[in-house]
């Protein structure tokens, strides 16, 4: 078998990239990222949007909360309540004294906010779970499972795999593991007032409340440098490939005029994007990390107007993304993406045969799906490869970690 094409990235162990972090743990490389040339910078850019008060990623900056009307689930579409009540009440038991006391926040807590995906902490929201014992560990991992479909949770645990495999693979496996991820709770568990938990960390961050059996699974990072495990107890795990087939398929699918329409650039990185269209840190995404009021325009063509196979594509598409869902919550999920099908837009960046780099984004008023081909972080290339990915979800106008349902349920009740 031929080695991974990633493998001709990787850096040479005496590369100043990799030595000048080299034995540092989470807490230190936190500090050092702060005064680094390119993470420094980041952080700076991310500081002023850090912490503002919530109001959702829109279109145009008008915000539109009737979207998302609030009732209790009907049977057949509740959340898992009662194992996620069970899963959480099991790993706060789990934890010390200390570890409870840091794991806990009130159900509409900014910190929600803080989640981030680059490797170097911003914020030490909950509990690290990499110094956690393994107990703490693995009641964490079961509130995640309790709480999504199996093809959900299995992709999390895929991704949180292979960021400590790529640890191994670069020789930083204290700052890169399957651990490095904080958890925190939000809210008191309860089988209808809301509350709800969050996940977060290199390439991972899942933000999940419920209420009344409503449950809302965004904002959500998944991503991956490599995208595969190529040897190991794990060789053989991807992540995200049907999300990047899917893309092509749709691009294949469109008769020519609406791929035209559909490109909005040519070039991953292209002399016709405005300043800034190309950030540092996200590159072509716009709803990452402390992007949770920005305004993003509807780009490329509507996807009412796709001939039919192409129509179920896109919808396939954000199937994929909401897969974290369990089938309940999936379907009355995928229900309202199809109740607002009238106002849901398709573009594109880069190239679309197989095996080319892109970038893409579905938005309508309740879902945006964002698929980004990155630069190397930890291996060694400086223009997008296809086996670096990110990909994000959110739930514009307003209901990102459930904030309008939350919200609702106050109105109602107090």
């Amino acid at each position: 078998m031929s080695p991974a094409e990633f493998r001709r990235y990787l850096f040479p162990p005496d590369s100043p990239r990799i030595t000048s972090i080299k034995g540092m743990d989470a807490y230190a490389y936190a500090e050092a990222a702060k005064t680094g040339p390119f993470t420094g910078g980041l952080i700076r850019g991310w500081r002023p949007l850090q912490l503002q008060q919530f109001r959702g990623v829109t279109e145009d900056g008008t915000l539109h909360p009737g979207v998302h009307a609030f009732e209790p689930a009907p049977p057949g579409e509740e959340a898992p309540v009662e194992a996620m009540i069970a899963a959480a009440r099991t790993l706060v038991s789990a934890l010390d004294e200390e570890g409870r006391g840091k794991l806990r926040y009130a159900v509409d807590a900014v910190e929600w906010q803080t989640w981030a995906n680059p490797e170097f902490l911003q914020f030490d929201t909950g509990v690290r779970l990499e110094f956690q014992p393994p107990e703490v560990q693995r009641a964490a991992l079961e509130l995640v499972r309790a709480s999504l479909s199996p093809e959900g949770f299995q992709l999390v645990r895929d991704v949180m795999r292979i960021n400590g495999f790529l640890g191994e693979v670069v020789g930083l496996a204290s700052i890169l593991n399957e651990f490095s991820y904080h958890i925190a709770l939000y809210g008191e568990p309860h089988p209808v007032r809301p509350w709800g938990w969050q996940l977060f960390g290199h390439h991972c961050a899942v933000n999940c409340l419920v209420v009344a059996g409503r449950m809302v699974v965004s904002p959500v990072f998944l991503g991956a440098e490599p995208n595969e495990i190529d040897e190991g107890p794990h060789a053989g795990t991807t992540a995200c490939t049907d999300r990047i087939r899917l893309g092509t398929e749709l691009m294949a699918a469109l008769p020519a005029d609406q791929r035209r329409a559909a490109v909005v650039y040519e070039q991953m990185v292209d002399p016709a994007m405005p300043p800034g269209r190309v950030h540092p840190g996200d590159e072509r995404h716009l709803a990452g990390a402390f992007q949770d009021n920005r305004v993003i325009p509807a780009e490329g063509v509507r996807v009412a107007a796709m001939p039919p196979a192409a129509r179920e594509t896109a919808l396939a598409i954000v199937g994929s993304f909401v897969s974290l869902l369990p089938a309940g919550p999936r379907a009355a999920r995928m229900r309202e993406v199809r109740e607002h099908l009238d106002r849901m837009w398709f573009c594109w960046i880069g190239g679309y045969q197989p095996g080319d780099v892109f970038y893409y984004r579905i938005q309508s008023p309740v879902v945006i799906a964002e698929l980004d081909h990155h630069c190397g972080v930890f291996l060694d290339y400086d223009t997008p490869k296809p086996f670096h990915i990110h990909t994000v979800l959110r739930t514009p106008h307003g209901n990102d970690y459930g904030r309008a349902y939350v919200r609702a349920w106050q109105d109602r009740n107090g």
